[in-house]
This record gives C-alpha cells, sequence and structure tokens, in this order.
C-alpha cells in the first residue's frame, strides 16, 4: 500500500517532492535517485520548478519560429521525446493539478517535484550544513525526512544525503 502521505488531491498516482533552499543539492540528488528508482522498476515523473525563463528550443528551428509568430502552445513530437509548451505571462506559476493533467499516468509510478514547497504535498528535505541554514523540518510539516550530510536531532528519519541506495530505499519503502 502506497503511503498516504504520498497522494496529492485525486491525482492517481504518488507525488513526492525533494524541498531546500537554493543551492543546496535538489537536482544532484534527483540526478542520482532517478536512475536508482528506474534499476528499481520505478517509472518517474519529474516536475521541476523554475523562477527563470526557460528556452527549450533554439533560434531558427521550426518550433521556435511557430513560438515567436505567437503559437500559444505547441507541441513538438518525435519517435524519441515529445515536448510541450506552453507560454506563460511571465508572472503566474502553472497550477501544480494542471501540469500534473499533462502527464500520462499509465507510463509513471511516481512523480517527484523540484520545489512547489509553497503547496501542501510529502517532501524529503535536502540538508546541507554548510549552507549555514537552519533545516525546513520539522517546522514544515510536509517534510517527511530529511536527507543530510550532517546528524540532525529531528523527529523524523534523516537519510544520509551522500547514500543514494538509502534515499532510494526510503522511497521503496513510501511506495510499497
Amino acid at each position: 500500500m502506497v503511503d498516504p502521505r504520498l497522494q496529492f488531491g485525486d491525482f492517481p498516482v504518488p507525488v513526492l517532492g525533494l524541498a531546500a533552499r537554493s543551492g543546496t543539492g535538489k537536482t544532484t540528488l534527483l540526478e542520482r535517485l532517478i536512475p536508482a528508482l528506474r534499476a528499481a522498476g520505478v517509472r518517474v515523473a519529474v516536475i521541476k520548478h523554475s523562477h527563470h525563463d526557460i528556452e527549450l528550443d533554439r533560434p531558427g528551428k521550426d518550433s521556435h519560429r511557430l513560438r515567436e509568430a505567437g503559437a500559444d502552445q505547441i507541441m513538438l513530437a518525435s519517435p524519441y521525446r515529445s515536448f510541450w509548451v506552453g507560454e506563460g505571462d511571465g508572472e503566474t506559476l502553472p497550477p501544480l493539478p494542471e501540469l500534473l493533467d499533462r502527464l500520462d499516468v499509465g507510463c509513471i509510478d511516481l512523480v517527484l517535484l523540484e520545489g512547489y514547497h509553497h503547496l501542501a504535498h510529502a517532501r524529503i528535505e535536502v540538508y546541507r550544513a554548510a549552507c549555514g541554514n537552519r533545516p525546513l523540518a520539522p517546522d514544515d510539516s510536509h517534510v517527511i525526512a530529511v536527507a543530510a550530510d550532517t546528524t540532525l536531532d529531528l523527529p523524523l528519519p534523516v537519510l544520509p544525503l551522500n547514500d543514494t541506495e538509502a534515499v532510494r530505499n526510503f522511497v521503496l519503502g513510501l511506495l510499497a
């Protein structure tokens, strides 16, 4: 039975976030965790929040030309991968449920979120002592574990940040 904390509204696939202050290593942990989960048979989707403008296509390419011509949405598809690009207003973050609805739930077992700390969903905090901040947990009630590079005295699991297998095993336990 999947841990009920991974339920996000009525979305049918478990959702787990990684949260941390900028520069702490969320993406680095995801880069290690995703192949480890895939090796265990877990099909993973990732939704990453960014504060920056995103350019997926290059000037001169057809998709870029069509976007520049004013298309509000573009899908680029090939036998290798597909991209959906939607134009935003430069200020409003697309709602997470809207993004989740774009995923093909028949092809995934878990959605990992990077960021989206302002929403109520289960998350693992990434904590590095050298960053000089105090942990988000236990003040953030949605943090269910902390992946840390140091020993922390917290009332929830503290996972060794640099031990991908330990983090993977924790996540697999949530999915069992």
